[in-house]
């Protein structure tokens, strides 16, 4: 078994909605346990695109699926709620997920790498990620706690769901 962090993320349509049942996908992943969800973000979009904020957060699984076969997984749930790859970078999506750490492994590839490239640079992924794993340590990085500073200039806030 595997601890894993998925980064999930959108801003089409109900972001909010789409996020949870993104939740509820990962707890109905085979050979998968969902041990905790951050709150939710809000965040201002990455690159150079003029879009609405997202709405992000974190999930830690415990999991007996292989990187690979998560990632399909995670590809599969993201389809299934009307994501599209259109080539555009950092575009508008209806839901996110990304494979941001499984264990300890480190995955430099393609398809996959492990830790996310761009995880210690970007506030919505390290702050929702803290919340729900305040010790954690990213290989080859350092501890989550340390990475904060990093990002401190960042717009995010948490997401009033009541």
């Amino acid at each position: 078994m595997f601890d894993a962090y998925i980064g999930v993320g959108g801003n089409m349509g109900n972001a909010v909605a789409t996020a949870r049942l993104a939740f509820d996908a990962l707890a109905g992943l085979p050979k998968t346990t969902l041990l905790s969800t951050s709150l939710l973000y809000r965040s201002a979009p990455v690159g150079p695109v003029r879009q609405a904020d997202f709405i992000n957060a974190v999930a830690a699984i415990r999991t007996r699926l292989a990187p690979f076969s998560l990632l399909s997984r995670l590809r599969s749930i993201e389809y299934g709620h009307g994501r599209v790859r259109d080539g555009v970078r950092w575009g508008p999506r209806a839901l996110d997920l990304d494979l941001l750490l499984y264990g300890e492994l480190q995955i430099a590839g393609d398809v996959l790498t492990v830790p996310h490239p761009a995880l210690c640079e970007r506030a919505f992924v390290l702050y929702p990620l803290y919340e729900i794993a305040p010790t954690l340590s990213i290989p080859g990085r350092g501890p989550v706690a340390g990475l904060l500073a990093g990002v401190a200039g960042q717009r995010i806030g948490i997401v009033d769901c009541w």
